[in-house]
């Protein structure tokens, strides 16, 4: 009987040590700034993300991307712009690219995001060696 329990006990603590399965990054992200949120969401065989919300666009639903360095693409609406494209990799880091920051108007070509074991979302955008990162938590 001690046998018994002894192995039930050693069972239980291996499925308890045993790491969780790979959490899913697609889903509603707070960016942190400006109480934005992004939807990250698979787009074929990769992953992307698009604004669905932030302070300014409750004050103006049909605000457009007024900071962006082409002026071509300033007229943009920001609620739906997609942000992030063409991730893939898994399961706690994704490159791809570009990545977008409407907040500065500027983006980047290279992209890496990695699912943090926290369980936030580090975002990083390189241009040429000039990297910036910001920090994601789950919103939903």
């Amino acid at each position: 009987m001690k046998l018994l329990l002894a192995v039930t006990a050693s069972a239980a603590m291996l499925v308890a040590a045993a790491p969780a399965p790979p959490a899913d990054i697609t889903g509603l992200w707070a960016t942190g700034s400006n109480d934005g949120r992004v939807q990250i969401y698979r787009c074929g065989a990769a992953l992307c993300g698009r604004v669905v919300d932030a302070a300014p666009l409750r004050a103006d639903p049909d605000r457009r991307d007024i900071r962006n360095a082409d002026p071509k693409l300033r007229e943009r609406r920001l609620k739906g712009l997609v942000v992030l494209q063409g991730f893939t990799g898994g399961p706690t880091d994704w490159k791809g690219g570009p990545v977008y920051d409407p907040e500065t108007g500027s983006g980047a070509s290279k992209g890496y995001l990695k699912l943090r074991p926290d369980g936030k979302l580090e975002i990083k955008g390189c241009v040429a060696f000039f990297c910036r990162t910001k920090v994601w938590t789950r919103a939903g």
